[in-house]
């Protein structure tokens, strides 16, 4: 059992350039640190801090998912029991890597075959990302975490790869969980794909759609190279918030987790 000792979260440090806590969206630095302090960085399996700290040298640190959210989607993950995954840009791994050690430990990747069928009787991770390179920096902690045999990384942009799945009616309906935190502006075209891969009773999560908290801003406030993305968030919110095949929370952890079940 850990110890949630004085000593133990007094010896933590904080300061305001460690790269998520910019992504906070409460009222201030000061309570997105009580809840790392006192929830998180206690319970935070030693791979994924490793992780974490070598992810905070990248020059694209900002893009890594927040410890907060990774530990609700970890829950989130054991609560439904998932097996079979997807997940939606990678980068380092650090959500990859959350997801590898909460799924069962009998999972088992696949090899990439023409038709990209899955096996029915072991659990696995599909991960997409054109963006392999990223992936190598957390690939040798995800090996001595012992969990890179669940995972079947494909580098490649990711409608290609969902288009691919769903050509073969065996995959519909058979993952439980599917994370993205890819390209805002097609996260639109990613829920209509996924709503037929993941199961009824299945969860979709998508990171990043608070925005920094410009969705609730005119968009005059809001700087140039941000305003693509918002505008797409905006309309990607509205659109789920009235989805009739999906219950949703959207909850202010990390840039906002929008949690999607699917219900038909």
């Amino acid at each position: 059992m850990i110890c949630f000792s004085s000593i133990y979260l007094k010896s933590m440090e904080f300061t305001t350039a460690e790269p998520f806590l910019h992504k906070g969206l409460l009222q201030s630095f000061e309570l997105t640190k009580y809840i790392l302090k006192t929830n998180v960085y206690p319970r935070e399996p030693s791979p994924l801090k490793e992780l974490r700290e070598v992810t905070a040298k990248h020059p694209g640190n900002f893009m890594s998912t927040t410890p907060d959210s990774g530990q609700l989607m970890g829950m989130l993950l054991k609560l439904i029991n998932a097996k079979k995954t997807i997940e939606i840009g990678v980068y380092t791994g650090y959500s990859l890597l959350l997801t590898a050690l909460s799924i069962p430990h009998d999972a088992m990747g696949i090899e990439l075959i023409r038709n990209i069928k899955l096996p029915t009787d072991s659990s696995m991770i599909i991960a997409i990302d054109p963006n392999k390179e990223t992936y190598e920096i957390g690939l040798p902690i995800i090996q001595k975490a012992g969990v890179e045999h669940k995972i079947n990384f494909i580098e490649s942009q990711a409608l290609p790869v969902l288009d691919k799945l769903l050509q073969n009616k065996d995959n519909e309906g058979s993952f439980d969980f599917a994370f993205v935190d890819a390209d805002k502006e097609n996260y639109l075209n990613y829920h209509e794909r996924l709503l037929k891969l993941v199961k009824v009773g299945g969860l979709i999560v998508f990171d990043n759609t608070l925005w920094g908290g410009t969705v609730a801003q005119p968009e005059e406030a809001v700087s140039e190279d941000r305003k693509e993305s918002r505008r797409s968030i905006i309309e990607f919110n509205n659109s789920v918030s009235i989805d009739q095949r999906i219950e949703i929370a959207l909850t202010p952890s990390g840039d906002g987790l929008t949690i999607c079940r699917r219900i038909r």
